[in-house]
């Protein structure tokens, strides 16, 4: 069973290529059997048929070489339209020539071509390996709310209004950062989640408003365990799911935030020795991270504060900058845990130690401004944690969009997302956003 990819007629025998998401089959229908021969002439393209006959090996002349079933085909015995089909829009062989907006529109047309199967078929192979990666080393996989509270953590929320508590609302999650660091506070140790997240920003080219992580957290482990399990499973996606590809360096070379500013002229070297190899694979770790920056004025001045977080509040600093961070002094030369893990030029994920202690919480939020009645409404559920015994915890969170999407080489992580929207956030599929009737 499967689609019509084509049908060719050459009077009296009919070639049909019928697809399904394993590939292609080249089946023949014989003008000797009136019923099947009937049946194939009114098939058009994208019909869904099944059909009943026999396999059997091509002749030497009709070997296909360049497919996997190339050599043979089946001999139809019987045909059944299970449904018809309109002229689609664009030619599914042809689907990545077609606008983009247009296969974001009909993108279950789309998600027919061969590209789109790959991509889709690989993102279930990566995401299938990371489960069972981590399920093999203790990992407990636990869902995090999507309901939860809106606290000024970076990116712009989605708001959605409670109906049985007029006044108030729920925002979709940023991230599961809090909830993970809470799960440490329960004693789970061990957790990770394919994680839906949801940031409402301005039209911004690649970005999503929705989009996957895979997030992890740890307890009592200290920086180079989290970097050392994280490493590996990144080789070994590699080495079980993309054979074809190389690793430039293993260990991952590791490069400081100062150095790659210097070098670079940003946060996220690409090192590749050679960039136009498609194979080449250059992963780097980004650490040494300063924990808070200056806030410019100028573009923020609604912002009253001196100081902003270089990556969220709940990174701790490094041991020997505990100090300048309880006294509030120094704060420029305070330095993070933060690592981020850097792939061909692309940050795919980033992750800390994080601070744990509810006295270096509320520092890191005093010296970003906000004071403690704000503190305690917007972080008091977090900061109660810390005060019974939430021990040393760290963690890290990738991209799997964005990971992906460098993996099969594509340009845009909308097409490695199966139902993705359009830089300034419509669902041309569905028509959303709409207006509440």
């Amino acid at each position: 069973m499967g689609w019509v990819h084509a049908r060719r007629n050459h009077g009296k025998v009919i070639f049909i290529d019928i697809r399904d998401r394993t590939g292609y089959l080249q089946a023949v229908a014989i003008g000797s059997d009136a019923d099947v021969f009937e049946t194939a002439s009114e098939l058009r393209d994208e019909y869904v048929i099944s059909l009943t006959g026999e396999v059997k090996a091509r002749g030497e002349r009709q070997i296909n070489t360049e497919t996997p079933t190339g050599t043979v085909e089946l001999q139809i015995q019987a045909i059944t339209i299970l449904n018809t089909s309109e002229t689609p829009v664009f030619e599914i062989e042809k689907a990545p020539e077609a606008g983009e907006e247009l296969r974001m529109q009909y993108r279950y047309l789309d998600m027919r071509s061969e590209r789109m199967q790959q991509n889709m078929r690989k993102r279930h192979e990566i995401v299938k390996h990371v489960r069972d990666y981590l399920v093999a080393r203790r990992f407990w996989e636990i869902e995090t709310p999507y309901l939860t509270k809106g606290t000024p953590e970076g990116a712009r929320e989605f708001v959605v209004p409670a109906r049985l508590q007029p006044g108030s609302h729920f925002v979709l999650p940023q991230s599961p950062q809090q909830f993970k660091q809470l799960l440490m506070a329960g004693g789970i140790e061990r957790y990770f989640q394919i994680a839906r997240c949801f940031r409402d920003e301005d039209a911004r080219g690649d970005r999503q408003a929705e989009f996957t992580q895979i997030d992890m957290e740890l307890s009592f482990i200290d920086k180079e365990e989290i970097m050392q399990i994280n490493e590996s499973l990144l080789i070994d996606i590699v080495e079980k799911i993309y054979p074809e590809k190389r690793i430039q360096t293993v260990p991952f070379p590791r490069i400081s935030y100062k150095d790659s500013i210097e070098q670079y002229g940003n946060d996220r070297p690409d090192i590749r020795e050679d960039p136009n190899d498609p194979n080449v694979l250059a992963f780097c770790w980004v650490v040494d991270f300063p924990m808070f920056e200056e806030v410019d004025h100028k573009a923020h001045p609604e912002n009253k504060a001196n100081w902003t977080f270089t990556h969220n509040p709940f990174s701790s600093p490094i041991e020997k900058d505990l100090e300048s961070l309880r006294n509030k002094e120094n704060v420029a030369e305070i330095t993070s845990t933060q690592y981020d893990i850097v792939l061909n030029g692309c940050e795919i994920g980033g992750g800390s130690l994080r601070t744990y202690r509810a006295d270096d919480l509320r520092k890191t939020l005093q010296i970003i401004g906000y004071s403690d009645e704000i503190i305690d409404r917007d972080f008091g559920h977090i900061i109660s944690a810390f005060t019974y015994g939430t021990p040393p915890h760290g963690g890290i969170a990738w991209g799997l969009d964005r990971l992906v999407m460098l993996l099969q080489g594509e340009k845009s992580i909308r097409d490695v997302m199966a139902f993705p929207k359009t830089g300034d956030s419509r669902d041309l599929l569905m028509g959303a956003p709409s207006k509440i009737i």
